[in-house]
């Protein structure tokens, strides 16, 4: 896609104009070693990697930026005729793209190694749903191969990856992942991901797919990512602790018993340090597989990346706090942030029912489930090919990582959960009250993922954080305030004010009715309700618009993360290097990963640059 962040979707271009960065690029050993190479690359890219016009400043789509998940004439109404094609033929969106001709008719892609059709007898079990079909008076025509050479490596390099399966269920779970990528088959990498779940207490961990949907401007469509971490033990104690009195909290969440799995699935839940992770972006923890059936009856993983959660940058002054919550706040906000991202993952994540149509019949009971934000029975719920994502799509994301969040900080003031993590008494108190200023401090600092020219707001977490600091401020009683003052240095600056007091009260109370709002509308596929209310907190107004110019004039730099990289060394060991964190040591990391310029990768990226025709 370019030079988008990974977190917020916007473009940042390099901090010097291009003639000098040229003259950088032809100072390197590699344009000295292929000169015409290099620079046959940088009049392919040069311009676009500075070029803000309108449409290239965001991810988006249609008018509202760019994405190379669609064709640049791909809207909306198209990506909701695709997904009604998808869902008659039964297709996840998860690992295709799709791509509107100039006769009107769609080419859907789906990634794979596999080319051409299905052989007969083989294990293939998507070569019957390629071809040209009419839909709605309109033509689709669904082939693979997508970035078929890309997949011929990962299919060839986890076949010999099968040669070091510690287990059966590992090589079962690496068997179904060659069939996926092979072939273009979710349904095998669903099948892979269940033997993974089995896989319990590794010492390495894994996962490899189409994962997260956050960077498609529709929300269905996944990144292809994949991590190799290792277990910290230590820690994986404290959450295994938490996984084992998981029955006793999930019913402590604000809705009926109607509303939650019909059995507890009992996770592998560890710390994990990562060696690489692989995608746009790293996460500080995660719930995965992201497939709705397999979650809801067999089961689920949570790992939180520790040494993610670790990297910190030190802060002479913590923006928009009071003094006297400053230290408190650079003490226990690694603590409480590791709170959070437990019960996040764990109770948010894992918790709670989809009412669903299935061949059997309705999961659920409709003449005795009661919906309790209107006291009637309940009258929507999920069809039998819907999913969470299709059927809240854009607006998934950012609906369930808020409801997470609001499960972590619900669930942070009981403190038998504290005490698990090594919290007692006041100390507990105080690391509560530091995860809910973390909270509300990150709703306002939210503001800088929002777009004005768009009015869409470019990053699922902060916009939930965003809505989580209005619904505090919404509570009123002087819970949450955000006032405006003078900074230290004469410039214009905001203060945030959470009265501790009453976050076990008036907080709570706040959290628990819109915590049930959320799930209750999930539940029951409730999507009218369920956009009203979060499009209500999610509106930027005038006022928090200011406020918006005010936080992006203060913003720090985001953290570095320098990933480390493995090689084998003369006698057979295998060497682990960990650059230093700085920009240098991020260029050693890259040279390592990449250490050549990939043929195939500028070959597939030029084959469809005609398609991305983004223009003012």
């Amino acid at each position: 896609m370019g030079n988008y962040k990974s977190f917020g979707d916007s473009k940042f271009i390099p901090n010097l104009p291009k003639e000098k960065l040229e003259v950088i690029v032809q100072s390197s050993a590699a344009y000295r070693a292929d000169a015409a190479a290099v620079d046959e690359l940088w009049k392919a890219c040069s311009d676009d990697m500075y070029d803000l016009s309108s449409r290239r400043q965001h991810l988006g789509l249609g008018q509202k930026g760019l994405t190379t998940y669609y064709s640049s004439n791909v809207t909306e109404e198209d990506c909701v005729f695709i997904q009604d094609f998808m869902q008659h033929k039964k297709l996840s969106p998860y690992n295709t793209r799709f791509f509107k001709k100039e006769d009107g008719s769609y080419e859907l892609r789906l990634a794979s190694s596999e080319v051409s059709g299905s052989q007969e007898g083989s294990e293939d079990d998507m070569g019957g749903r390629l071809g040209e079909f009419e839909h709605q008076a309109k033509k689709v025509k669904v082939v693979r191969g997508d970035y078929s050479a890309l997949m011929q490596r990962v299919v060839d390099n986890l076949s010999k990856a099968k040669e070091f399966a510690a287990n059966e269920n590992e090589k079962s779970m690496l068997e179904w992942y060659v069939r996926s990528f092979r072939y273009g088959s979710i349904d095998a990498h669903k099948d892979g991901s269940r033997f993974w779940i089995k896989d319990k207490g590794p010492v390495v961990e894994s996962y490899i797919g189409f994962i997260e949907s956050y960077r498609d401007p529709y929300g269905v469509r996944g990144e292809f990512e994949g991590f190799v971490a290792v277990v910290n033990k230590a820690m994986s104690a404290k959450f295994s602790t938490l996984v084992d009195k998981s029955t006793t909290f999930i019913p402590r969440l604000p809705w009926p018993a109607a509303f939650e799995k019909d059995s507890y699935l009992r996770p592998d839940f560890t710390s994990l340090d990562v060696v690489a992770f692989a995608g746009s972006g790293i996460p500080a923890g995660i719930n995965i597989p992201n497939y709705d059936d397999i979650r809801q009856d067999e089961g689920f993983k949570n790992v939180a990346l520790g040494n993610v959660l670790a990297a910190s940058t030190s802060e002479e002054k913590v923006t928009f706090l009071r003094d006297e919550d400053q230290e408190p706040f650079k003490k226990l906000k690694a603590p409480a942030f590791e709170i959070q991202v437990g019960l996040h993952e764990l109770l948010g994540h894992g918790s709670g029912k989809l009412f669903q149509k299935t061949a059997g019949g309705l999961n659920f009971d409709p003449e005795s489930v009661i919906n309790p934000v209107t006291n009637q029975k309940v009258t929507s719920w999920y069809s039998e090919n819907d999913t969470w994502d299709t059927k809240f799509s854009s607006m998934a994301s950012s609906y369930e990582e808020c409801r997470a969040e609001c499960v972590g900080l619900y669930l942070s003031l009981q403190s038998d959960i504290l005490e698990i993590f090594g919290h007692l008494d006041k100390a507990g108190e105080d690391v509560c009250y530091v995860n809910w200023l973390l909270m509300v401090r990150a709703g306002l600092l939210g503001l800088e993922f929002y777009s004005p020219e768009t009015k869409k707001w470019r990053q699922a977490h902060m916009q939930a954080r965003h809505v989580i600091l209005r619904v505090l401020l919404e509570a009123g009683q002087e819970l949450v305030t955000v006032g405006r003052c003078e900074g230290d240095d004469g410039k214009p600056d905001l203060v945030i004010r959470l009265d501790r007091t009453k976050v076990p009260t008036v907080g709570k109370e706040a959290i628990r009715d819109f915590l049930q709002k959320l799930q209750v509308f999930k539940s029951t596929a409730d999507v009218a309700a369920g956009t009203a209310m979060y499009d209500k907190y999610s509106e930027v107004t005038d006022d928090w618009l200011s406020m918006r110019n005010i936080v992006i004039a203060r913003r720090r730099p985001r953290r570095m993360y320098v990933q480390a990289f493995t090689s084998i060394s003369e006698s057979g060991d295998v060497v682990l290097t960990e650059p230093p964190v700085n920009a240098g040591g991020a260029v050693q990391s890259f040279m390592a990963h990449f250490p050549q310029v990939d043929s195939e990768l500028t070959r597939l990226w030029q084959a469809d640059r005609s398609a991305w025709n983004y223009t003012s």
